[in-house]
């Protein structure tokens, strides 16, 4: 990929960054502000060249047309509160006030437009829309810099078409992402150890398909592995099952096996009588979920405490980690214990650890973890999942 310092001199000149603010919001409230902290290295260094920044992102989907409700405009004030400095807000992206607002930047200035999908363009599927719409923002840079990791993983206008429109680069996130993630697809440093949760199996099938002969250990928990169980002939009660995919369970079982890579999964459940706060609940034996006081109306909520000490002891011996997915329905504090262990025992891997991401990536900001206790907290979601099944990333094609 082009780098930074590949660009020639920045000094009094008009950046475009490609961000991804695309962040919780109760309200007009940041809930998590992790991918806006994320993006504040590459645009000091834009501000420390001299640069005049303009920042640009999506929030949401709004369908192509304003939406007040995902405006990027608490984005703008947070950035603005971590860089230590006035961020103008314009309130258009191609408009009136974003024209007036580049045109009357100084050097080292920074500006943040209003929400890319805003306007039906940026995510149009025809190319031709794209390639309009990434001419008009073309016209507020002398340079672009991409990185949004959360994005690279589709073909957008600000992404991708953007990206040919001007001289263009990686910025220091998106090299770090890449950088982090070949390191779990190339050579990692052994045991290496993935830890998949989560709701659903068939969100996980390409990084299995792609991981499992490269890895020793697979554990699994959250959702998805009630259908590993019904794999291994063990009734779920009203636990979350995607029957179509118990035979694919079976097969990664089975290949696993034959590679010699050993797929963890729980020895016991967190079951509940509904889903809810509320809710009454008993730990029972994995195989035998419908033997709980609930019967065949139990749900399996999280992983048990007797499982959720082994995955940390797996963790912690590992020298390389990839952890996506919660291993329970970590926002209601009685079912969090199993993913609260992975997370702590992720602070003490002696080697790599990574957080894939996402619902992770909230769930340890949640249980009160700092980013610094791990290795690397992907800004990705679905890019990381899509980079590790080993797919091409349209948004970092282009800049290579």
């Amino acid at each position: 990929m082009r780098h930074l310092a590949d660009l020639p001199n920045l000094d009094g000149k008009r950046v475009i960054i490609r961000c991804d603010f695309n962040v919780p919001l109760d309200g007009d409230r940041i809930t998590d502000d992790g991918r806006i902290v994320a993006s504040v290295p590459t645009i000091k260094y834009l501000v420390n060249q001299g640069a005049k920044v303009v920042v640009i992102s999506h929030l949401g989907r709004p369908d192509g047309s304003p939406d007040p409700q995902y405006s990027l405009a608490p984005a703008a004030k947070r950035l603005g509160e971590l860089l230590g400095q006035e961020v103008f807000f314009a309130t258009d992206t191609v408009g009136s006030e974003a024209t007036g607002a580049v045109k009357a930047m100084a050097r080292g200035a920074v500006v943040v437009l209003e929400n890319l999908r805003f306007n039906a363009g940026e995510t149009s599927k025809d190319a031709g829309e794209r390639e309009t719409f990434a001419a008009k923002l073309a016209e507020y840079g002398d340079f672009f810099v991409s990185d949004g990791f959360g994005v690279v993983h589709r073909k957008q206008a600000s992404v991708y078409e953007l990206a040919k429109a001007l001289p263009s680069a990686a910025g220091l996130l998106i090299e770090k992402e890449v950088d982090v993630l070949t390191r779990l697809t190339e050579n990692p440093e052994r045991p290496y150890a993935v830890v998949l949760g989560g709701s659903k199996v068939s969100d996980k099938l390409g990084v299995i398909d792609h991981l499992l002969p490269r890895v020793n250990k697979i554990l699994v928990g959250g959702g998805m592995v009630f259908t590993f169980l019904a794999a291994q002939g063990h009734k779920v009660g009203s636990s979350l099952l995607e029957k179509d995919q118990i035979e694919t369970c079976q097969n990664y079982l089975k290949r696993a096996n034959e590679l010699g890579v050993e797929v963890v999964l729980p020895t016991d459940i967190v079951v509940a009588s509904k889903f809810g706060a509320d809710a009454e609940v008993a730990v029972t034996p994995a195989d035998a979920i419908e033997g709980s006081p609930f019967g065949a109306t139990g749900l399996g909520l999280d992983i048990g405490p007797e499982s959720a000490k082994r995955f940390a002891s797996e963790i912690r011996e590992a020298k390389t980690v990839f952890w996506n997915g919660p291993m329970g329905v970590f926002e209601i504090d009685k079912f969090a214990g199993g993913t609260r262990a992975v997370a702590q025992a992720l602070t003490e891997v002696q080697g790599l650890s990574v957080v894939g991401g996402g619902d992770s990536a909230a769930a340890v900001r949640i249980l009160g973890f700092n980013d610094d206790q791990f290795g690397h907290i992907s800004t990705g979601g679905g890019a990381s999942l899509e980079f590790l099944e080993g797919k091409s990333l349209p948004g970092l094609e282009v800049l290579a």
